[in-house]
C-alpha cells in the first residue's frame, strides 16, 4: 500500500496510488506522492511516467476522516499543503505524465489529472469535484483544463460528475478504454509511444508547454486554497465535513 514506483528498463514508470478503500489520501500521502513523481522525473532513464492507482478508483481526494479525528487545523493544512506539493509534481515533472484514470476521480483526483500532460481513462470512469458538499473550495483550476468553462461552474456548484467518455468529446481525454478494459495497459502504450522520441527534445518540450500556458495552475489554485481556509474559520467546513463522516459511518 502508499506509493508506488515501477519500472521496466523501457524508459516508461509507473507511479501508483493504492490507498484503500478508496484511495483517499491522508496528508503525508500527497508529500510521498509529490517526491516520488518529482524523482521518477528526475531519473534520466526515465522517459514518461503513468500516473495510476489501484482498487476501486484513481483517487477519491483528501482522507475527510484524517482531519475530522485530528484536534485544531494542523491535517487540515498538512493536506492543503499536500495537494499543492502533488499537483504541482505532475505538472513540474521532467517527463510528460499521462494520468490512468478507472472508476471515480474527485476532488483531489481531479488536480492530479487536471495537471496531467494526457489522459487515458475508462469510458464510465468518473470526474467531479464535491467540495462545495464537504465545504470546501479547490480544483478548480484543475477542472477547468479538463471541460468547458461553464460546465466547469455547473459541476462546482451542483457537485455534479462526468465520465471519461464525456471528456474524450471535450478532448480532454486522449482515449478511452471500454469498461472492464486494461485503463493502466492503454496509458502504457501511448507512454512507450513518447519514450521512444528524443528524451532530451521532449523534456524541453515539456518545459516549453509549461511556460506558455496561459494560466499559473499553482498560484490559481492556492488562490483556491484560501477560501477553503476562510469556510473554515467560519466553521461551516467543519460541520460539512462532520456530516460526511456521520453518513459514512451511519451516524
Amino acid at each position: 500500500m502508499g506509493i508506488q514506483v515501477r519500472t521496466d528498463g523501457s524508459g516508461v514508470a509507473e507511479v501508483i496510488i493504492d490507498f484503500p478503500p478508496v484511495n483517499a489520501l491522508p496528508s503525508d500521502g500527497w508529500f510521498t506522492l509529490a517526491d516520488a513523481l518529482t524523482a521518477t522525473g528526475a531519473d534520466p532513464a526515465v522517459h514518461a511516467v503513468v500516473l495510476a492507482a489501484e482498487g476501486r478508483g484513481f483517487c477519491a481526494g483528501v482522507d475527510i476522516k484524517e482531519m475530522q479525528r485530528t484536534p485544531g487545523h494542523a491535517a487540515l493544512i498538512a493536506a492543503n499543503r499536500g495537494c499543492f506539493a502533488a499537483f504541482a509534481a505532475v505538472y513540474d515533472c521532467a517527463v510528460p505524465v499521462i494520468a490512468a484514470v478507472h472508476g471515480f476521480c474527485l476532488g483531489g483526483g481531479v488536480g492530479l489529472a487536471g495537471n496531467a500532460d494526457l489522459l487515458v481513462a475508462a469510458e464510465d470512469s468518473t470526474f467531479g469535484l464535491p467540495e462545495v458538499d464537504r465545504g470546501a473550495l479547490g480544483a478548480a483550476t484543475h477542472l477547468a483544463r479538463l471541460v468547458p468553462h461553464h460546465l466547469m461552474r455547473a459541476m462546482v456548484y451542483t457537485c455534479r460528475t462526468v465520465t471519461g467518455a464525456d471528456l474524450h468529446r471535450y478532448g480532454s481525454v486522449l482515449q478511452v478504454v471500454p469498461a472492464g478494459g486494461d485503463v493502466r495497459a492503454a496509458a502504457r502504450a501511448v507512454a512507450a509511444e513518447i519514450a521512444a522520441k528524443d528524451p532530451t527534445v521532449i523534456r524541453r518540450a515539456k518545459e516549453s508547454l509549461n511556460g506558455i500556458d496561459p494560466i499559473d495552475v499553482k498560484r490559481s489554485y492556492r488562490f483556491e486554497q484560501g477560501f477553503t481556509f476562510e469556510l473554515n474559520l467560519d466553521g461551516v467546513a467543519d460541520r460539512a465535513r462532520q456530516r460526511f463522516v456521520d453518513e459514512r459511518s451511519g451516524g
